[in-house]
C-alpha cells in the first residue's frame, strides 16, 4: 500500500533553562517532586524522568543546590561512569512535600502552550497531501463507487470537516477508518502542556499509539538523544472515535481534584489527527448542540477551554472532524450549522452490480462457494420484497447466516434458495403486534 511518507519537522530539544519558557519555580519543584517520588539520585536518571537533556537537568540541579534544596551525596557511582549522586536536603524534602500538596504532578516537564502551538503548525493535518492511490489503497477492502472517492479525496486533503450521511449499514464507519489508515505518517504529541502555571496532560496511550523508539546504544559515537525534544512522544496521527456516548462535557478540560492537574479533552488529544463522531443523532444532546460546540473551532482553527478558576484560554484546533449520521442533514441541523461543515457527502447503498461484487468478494473470503440459482432467487424473489434497496452489510449478514446454518446442520458450506430464505428471515423483523 502506498502510504504517506511525509516527515514532520521534529520539535528541537531545549539547549538551556533560558529556552524552556516555563516558570523557574515550577521546573525546580517538578525536579524535586520527581526525585522524591521516584527515589532518583543520578543526573542522567533524572534527565530521563523529566524528559530533558542532561545539560539542562544539570542546570536545574545546580540551581536547587544553590538554594540548599539538594546536596551531592559524595559518592561516585562506578556503574554510572563515575557520575555524582544527589539527594534532597531536609529543606528540599519539605519543599517537595509542599509542592506535592499544590499539585501531585511529577515526571516529564510540560511544554508551554505557546511552544506547543509552534509544533502544531509544523505537523498540521492541513499540510497533508493525499493521492487517489493512497485513499484507494487504504480502502481496498471496500467496494466504493468512483464518484465517492472524487468527493472524499479533496475533503480529506483539505483537513477541514466532513459530514457523511445516508442509510445505515453502508460503511460510513469503515470509510472513516479507511481515511484514518490513509494518513499513515507520524507526529509529535506532548506528554503534558503548561498554561498559566497549570499542567494539562495530553499524551494518552489509549488514543495515541507510540511509534517504536530506537534503543540508544550508549557506546555509539553518534548519540541521537538531543535530536528532538523528548517531552514529546512520536506517534501515529491520532484518531478519536466517539459514538452515542459523546456528551458536551467530554469536550471540556477534566480536572483531577486529587492530583490537582488537568487532562486534555478528546479534541485536544486528537490534534493533528482525526475526530470521528459516529452515529450523530444517537447522543443524549441534540446534534445541533454538539455541532454548535464545534462551530468556533471549525471556523477559526482554535478552541476555547476553561480552567477551574473560570479563566478561559485558546488552544490550537487542528483536527479533521468527520461527522457520520443515518439522518438526513436537514432533519438534525439548521442551515447555519450545515454551512459551517465544509463537505457533505452522501453514502448510499450499492447498486445491483456493486452489491453482487460485494457478495462475491465476501463469499470468496468466507470460502463459501457461489451458486447462481441462489443469486437469481435473491434478486428476483427476495429483494423486490424491500423495493430492491441494497445495503453493504447485507451480503456479509446473509453469508454468515448461511455458514451458521451449514455448521449446525453438519453439511458442507453451500448456498441454496432454501438456505438464503432462512438467512433472509433473520435480517428483518416482521411487523406484527405482540400481546403483552
Amino acid at each position: 500500500m502506498n502510504m504517506q511518507t511525509t516527515t514532520v519537522m521534529s520539535p528541537p530539544a531545549p539547549r538551556g533553562l533560558s529556552e524552556m519558557k516555563l516558570p523557574i519555580v515550577m521546573m525546580r519543584d517538578i525536579l524535586l517532586k520527581t526525585m522524591f517520588r521516584m527515589n532518583l539520585e543520578m543526573a542522567t536518571d533524572l534527565a530521563k524522568a523529566v524528559c530533558l537533556p542532561v545539560s539542562v537537568t544539570q542546570e536545574l540541579i545546580d540551581m536547587a543546590r544553590g538554594q540548599k534544596l539538594l546536596e551531592a551525596t559524595g559518592t561516585l557511582h562506578a556503574n554510572s561512569g563515575g557520575e555524582m549522586g544527589y539527594q534532597l536536603t531536609d529543606a528540599g524534602k519539605a519543599r517537595a512535600h509542599d509542592a506535592l500538596a499544590q499539585s501531585e504532578y511529577y515526571g516529564p516537564m510540560p511544554v508551554p502552550l505557546q511552544v506547543y502551538q509552534e509544533q502544531v503548525k509544523r505537523q498540521s493535518i492541513r499540510n497533508i497531501h493525499i493521492t487517489r492511490e493512497q485513499l484507494t489503497g487504504a480502502m481496498g477492502h471496500l467496494i466504493l463507487p468512483d464518484h465517492l472517492l472524487d468527493h472524499l479525496g479533496p475533503a480529506v486533503g483539505a483537513g477541514r470537516s466532513i459530514l457523511m450521511y445516508g442509510p445505515p449499514g453502508n460503511g460510513k464507519s469503515s470509510i472513516s477508518n479507511g481515511i484514518r489508515d490513509a494518513l499513515g505518517d507520524k507526529i509529535y504529541v506532548p506528554r503534558a502542556i503548561e498554561y498559566s502555571g497549570q499542567v494539562i496532560t495530553v499524551y494518552d496511550p489509549i488514543v495515541h499509539s507510540a511509534a517504536e523508539e530506537q534503543e540508544e546504544d550508549p557506546n555509539s559515537l553518534r548519540r541521537s538523544s538531543g535530536r528532538y525534544d523528548t517531552r514529546y512522544v512520536l506517534c501515529e496521527r491520532p484518531t478519536v472515535i466517539t459514538g452515542g456516548e459523546l456528551s458536551l462535557s467530554m469536550l471540556d478540560l477534566v480536572y483531577n481534584p486529587t492530583a490537582r492537574t488537568y487532562q486534555a479533552p478528546l479534541q485536544l488529544k486528537s490534534t493533528g489527527g482525526i475526530f470521528i463522531v459516529d452515529d450523530l443523532g444517537r447522543q443524549e444532546e441534540p446534534p445541533q448542540a454538539l455541532v454548535n460546540r464545534w462551530i468556533v473551532p471549525l471556523e477559526e482553527s482554535k478552541d476555547i477551554l476553561s480552567l477551574q478558576s473560570g479563566e478561559k484560554f485558546e488552544v490550537p484546533f487542528d483536527t479533521l472532524v468527520i461527522f457520520s449520521t443515518n439522518f438526513h442533514p436537514n432533519e438534525i441541523f439548521d442551515k447555519a450549522a450545515l454551512r459551517r461543515i465544509f463537505y457533505k457527502i452522501k453514502i448510499d447503498g450499492p447498486n445491483q452490480e456493486d452489491y453482487l461484487k460485494i457478495f462475491a468478494m465476501v463469499a470468496k473470503k468466507r470460502k463459501m462457494p457461489l451458486d447462481e440459482d441462489t443469486l437469481i432467487h435473491l434478486m428476483k424473489n427476495k429483494y423486490p420484497e424491500i423495493d430492491s434497496v441494497y445495503a453493504n452489510y447485507q451480503p456479509i449478514f446473509l453469508i454468515d447466516q448461511m455458514i451458521s446454518i451449514c455448521e449446525f446442520e453438519g453439511i458442507p458450506l453451500q448456498m441454496s434458495p432454501e438456505l438464503v430464505d432462512r438467512a433472509w428471515a433473520n435480517m428483518f423483523v416482521r411487523d406484527e403486534t405482540i400481546i403483552h
